[in-house]
C-alpha cells in the first residue's frame, strides 16, 4: 500500500526558534510534494509570527488535538520542548498521522517503547515516528558510510567521537533547560547525541560502554560533561566527550581503519568539503582505489531537508522511514547506558538495560547523587 499522489499535508507544533530556522526552509524545500497547512503553540504570539513567516495562510490553534481534527495532516513536525514529545508523539500517531520530532524524541526507553506501540506494525504502510538526527544525511555521510560498510577502507579499528561546545547561564536560565523531567539530560541527551548517532550510523551496533560525567561549570540537575569508552560489536574501540564547557567549539567524528583515516569536522552540519580521507602508507600508491575515496560531485549538506526528504520518500512508498523504529532506539539505548556506566561506575552492555532496570525509566536511574529529589529520596 503506498500513499496517494499530491502535495501532503504538514503542520508544525512549537513555533520556536527550530520551527522558523531549519523546518520552515526544509518544508519549502520540498514545497511541491508537501504544504504546511496548520501550525501549534500555546504562546499566540510566538504562533502568529511563525505563521507571519510560513506567508501562505496556515492555520493556527493552541491545541493538538484541535489540530488534529480541524487539519488533518498526513505529517507532523514537532519543534516543542522534550518534555511534551511522548505525549505529543502518541497522540499525531494515533490520529493517523507520521512524526518527524526534534530530538530527543522522548525522555527514556520506557517512553520510546511507548511511541512504537503506537506505531503501526512493521510491515505496514504507518504511521511511523522519525527522530531528527539531520547529520546522518547528506552525501558526504552517505558516502562515508558506504564506504566503511563495504569495507572499502579496510577495517575499522580505532574511533573518536566529540561535541564540544559552550553553553553560557543564560542558556540554562530557560526553565525547562538543565531538568531531568523536562530535558532528559545534558549534553549527553541534548548536544552530543548527535554525533554519537552518527557514529553509530557509520560503525554499527555497539557492544559495551565504560563512562563518566561531571557537574563542572553549571547549577543543573544533569550533566554539563561526560566522556566514554565504548566497544563495538565489530571490535572497533572509541572515545566519546560530550561538553557543554568548551569555549572552543567543534563536532568531530575520527575513524581509523586499517587502510585509511577518515575525518569529519564541523560545528552544527556538515558539506562534503568537511570529510576528509586520509590513506595508510600502504594503500596510497592505489591511485585508483584512493581516488574512489573521494567526496561525490553532488553536495548535499546535513540538513532538516536531507532528512525531510527520506521521510517523504518513505510515506510515499508506505515504509518505515531511517532514523526511526529499532534504529533509533539503538541510539537512545546508548544514551542510556552511558548515564548508567558514568553514575555506577560499572560496564554496561548492549540489551542490558531492561524494563526492571531504573535506567529504563529514567535517564538518571534514581540515583541518589543525580536524581531530582523528589525520585531520590531527599537528594539532588
Amino acid at each position: 500500500m503506498t500513499r496517494p499522489r499530491g502535495r501532503l499535508r504538514a503542520a508544525v507544533v512549537g513555533t520556536g526558534a527550530i520551527a522558523h530556522g531549519s523546518h520552515l526552509p526544509a518544508l519549502a524545500d520540498h514545497c511541491a510534494e508537501v504544504e504546511l497547512v496548520a501550525a501549534v503553540d500555546v504562546n499566540t504570539a510566538q504562533l502568529d509570527a511563525f505563521r507571519a513567516a510560513a506567508g501562505n495562510g496556515v492555520d493556527g490553534f493552541t491545541r493538538l488535538d484541535e489540530m488534529l481534527a480541524t487539519a488533518r495532516p498526513d505529517l507532523v513536525l514537532l519543534g516543542s520542548p522534550p518534555a511534551f514529545h511522548r505525549e505529543q508523539t502518541v497522540e499525531v500517531l494515533r490520529a493517523g498521522a507520521w512524526v518527524l520530532c526534534e530530538k530527543p524524541l522522548c525522555l527514556s526507553l520506557a517512553e520510546y517503547d511507548a511511541i512504537a506501540a503506537a506505531e503501526g506494525p512493521d510491515g505496514s504502510p504507518g504511521p511511523y515516528a522519525s527522530v531528527v538526527f539531520q547529520h546522518r544525511y547528506g552525501s558526504g555521510a552517505a558516502h562515508a558510510r558506504a564506504l566503511l560498510t563495504t569495507g572499502q577502507l579496510g577495517t575499522p579499528l580505532v574511533a573518536h567521537c566529540q561535541t564540544t561546545w559552550y553553553r553560557d547561564g543564560a542558556y540554562y536560565a530557560v526553565p525547562w533547560r538543565g531538568r531531568w523531567s523536562t530535558e532528559g539530560g545534558g549534553p549527553a541527551m541534548g548536544h552530543g547525541i548527535h554525533q554519537m548517532d552518527l557514529l553509530l550510523h557509520l560503525l554499527g551496533d555497539w557492544a559495551e560502554i565504560r563512562a563518566m560525567a561531571g557537574r563542572l561549570v553549571h547549577d543543573v540537575e544533569s550533566e554539563d560533561v561526560s566522556t566514554a569508552l565504548v566497544r563495538f560489536a565489530n571490535g572497533t574501540m572509541a572515545t566519546v566527550v560530550n561538553s557543554v564547557v568548551s569555549p572552543h567549539e567543534v563536532s568531530r567524528i575520527r575513524i581509523d581503519c586499517s587502510d585509511a583515516t577518515v575525518e569529519l569536522t564541523h560545528l552544527y552540519g556538515h558539506s562534503n568539503a568537511d570529510w576528509v580521507y586520509t590513506p595508510a602508507p600502504h594503500a596510497a600508491a592505489d591511485e585508483r582505489r584512493v581516488e574512489t575515496w573521494r567526496t561525490p560531485a553532488a553536495d548535499l549538506p546535513s540538513s532538516h531537508s536531507a532528512q525531510l526528504e527520506s521521510v517523504l520518500a518513505a510515506m510515499r512508498a508506505g515504509t518505515r522511514p531511517p532514523g526511526s523504529g529499532p534504529d533509533a532506539r539503538r541510539t537512545l539505548e546508548f544514551v542510556a547506558a552511558l548515564y548508567k556506566a558514568a553514575f555506577t561506575g560499572m560496564p554496561v552492555r548492549a540489551g542490558e538495560i531492561t524494563s526492571d532496570d531504573p535506567y529504563y525509566t529514567a535517564m538518571h536511574g534514581g540515583h541518589p547523587a543525580w536524581a531530582p529529589a523528589d525520585t531520590a529520596g531527599g537528594h539532588r
